[in-house]
């Protein structure tokens, strides 16, 4: 039996009253505040893939950093999955807690956890069972590509870890906890930073594992992040429900109505990227040394516009709960002013030192160009990823998953093959980036003008709630103007 919509008892009872903190307030400071919180954890994260990064260069084989290029393509599809139920999961709690349910928000917390790690486990042994298969897909050959397996058959077993982490910080997110969720991610990535340079060169009677050392690092900060995210969802927001199986099956539509569009929505980004570094493979293995050193800079240096997709979903789904489509265009709007100006000044910083950057990770031939392209005006399109974001965010709390999948797939099939290709037969290795980030203007226009209208969509059917159609059981109408929905 689900409890009453206004029930709250014991612990849950007890909890702060600003849990739906995001339906009141200026918007600009809750986006603002949700990404920075956010993006210093994911800095943390993503600093460390860098040094990681760097480490591996100061070992002097150009065969190491390019290994890392591969396995970070085949990781980038784990994550993909993981960020997926993560997105359900933040959606439907925010949902339930801008309704008024807090309950309900505990029970799909503690069935979408359940599910989370429960897909975790074929995903890792699938992974893992066809690493080398996998590995050459994406063109690695050679002691390359023996590197890269050997770096994954260490890391892909920690994916449930991964997963755990992931699906805690969402719950964390939903009930407006960006400090929290970030201090999860920032022990991950301090676990990581210490344990590096331990691993890789070795210290006193610790032996230095080079490569698999970095693999070892990457594990350890999994689970420390995973234990960081569960710990203050049991002692702060009332712990999980208990799992009965009753209602898991009762969750298990809501749940994959949005899970699994969302998980779709983001194995396209890593099926993009696998593409892009084939194609960069062709130029040999200085130009994928080169697209990893860009790879691992790109989120440092726009850590706040991959947060703000994380930022952006609460504070939607919170006011979407509340049925206030004021509040929803208005933070849609701040996220966009927010992401320009930050693109703008991360932009310049980049360009001023991309020489110094380069000269950091040694960067010569075709990897230095790839670098220096990046640092230089293409560093700007990475505004219109934000846009996809920030859109795909919004379709996934708004009901319309879908809308989400077909336009990231869209954005890494014909708005990356067909670009990418094009760019290599003009230009070489730099002409794959510019035919990317290419396709990123295009689809984001399509993308900001959809999430536009399927709110104004909203607005027309919330005196009609009968005839708002069921979560993810059509496909979008573009543009959202009729109706019937």
């Amino acid at each position: 039996m689900r409890r009453p919509k206004d029930a709250s008892t014991g612990v849950i009872g007890d909890l702060v009253s600003g849990q739906a903190k995001f339906l009141s307030g200026d918007l600009m400071r809750h986006v603002v505040s949700m990404s920075a919180a956010a993006s210093v954890g994911l800095m943390a994260i993503f600093l460390v893939d860098l040094a990681d990064l760097y480490f591996i260069s100061l070992l002097g084989e150009a065969e190491l950093a390019a290994s890392v290029g591969y396995a970070s393509a085949i990781l980038f599809f784990t994550t993909s999955v993981g960020i997926g139920l993560a997105i359900a999961m933040g959606a439907l709690v925010a949902r339930s807690l801008g309704a008024g349910d807090k309950e309900r928000a505990r029970e799909y917390s503690t069935t979408v956890l359940a599910f989370s790690l429960a897909l975790s486990v074929p995903v890792t042994g699938l992974v893992w069972a066809f690493l080398p298969e996998l590995v050459a897909l994406v063109g690695a050959r050679g002691r390359t590509a023996e590197l890269a397996v050997s770096y994954l058959s260490i890391v892909v077993p920690s994916v449930p870890a991964m997963f755990c982490l992931m699906s805690g910080g969402a719950i964390l997110r939903a009930h407006g906890d960006a400090r929290r969720a970030m201090m999860a991610t920032i022990f991950a990535g301090v676990t990581n930073g210490i344990l590096d340079p331990i691993l890789i060169f070795g210290l006193g009677p610790i032996p230095g594992y080079g490569l698999e050392g970095a693999a070892m690092a990457s594990v350890a900060a999994r689970f420390v992040g995973a234990a960081v995210a569960i710990a203050p969802i049991v002692y702060r927001y009332g712990g999980f429900a208990p799992l009965r199986l009753e209602s898991v099956f009762a969750d298990l539509p809501s749940i994959s109505k949005l899970a699994f569009p969302a998980m779709l929505t983001n194995v396209a980004t890593p099926i993009g990227s696998a593409y892009v570094t084939r194609l960069i493979a062709e130029f040999g293995d200085s130009a994928v040394a080169g697209y990893a050193i860009v790879g691992r800079l790109t989120p440092v240096a726009f850590g706040l516009v991959f947060a703000i997709s994380g930022a952006i979903g609460p504070i939607v789904g919170q006011n979407f709960g509340a049925r206030d489509f004021n509040r929803v265009r208005g933070a849609l709007t701040a996220a966009l002013k927010f992401l320009g100006v930050y693109v703008l000044a991360a932009s310049a910083i980049l360009f001023l030192g991309r020489h110094l950057i380069a000269d950091a990770f040694g960067a010569e031939g075709d990897a230095r160009e790839l670098v220096l392209l990046f640092c230089g005006p293409l560093a700007l399109a990475f505004f219109f990823n934000g846009v996809l974001f920030v859109s795909n965010a919004s379709f996934n709390n708004l009901e319309r998953p879908l809308t989400s999948t077909l336009l990231n797939w869209g954005r890494h099939t014909i708005g990356t093959i067909p670009l990418a290709m094009a760019g290599a037969a003009l230009f070489g290795a730099p002409g794959v980036l510019i035919g990317q980030a290419l396709g990123g203007l295009i689809f984001a226009g399509l993308a900001i003008w959809q999430a536009y209208a399927l709110v104004d969509h909203h607005e027309r059917l919330k005196d009609h709630p009968e005839r708002t159609p069921k979560l993810g059981l059509r496909l979008p109408q573009w543009p959202f103007s009729s109706p019937r929905g």
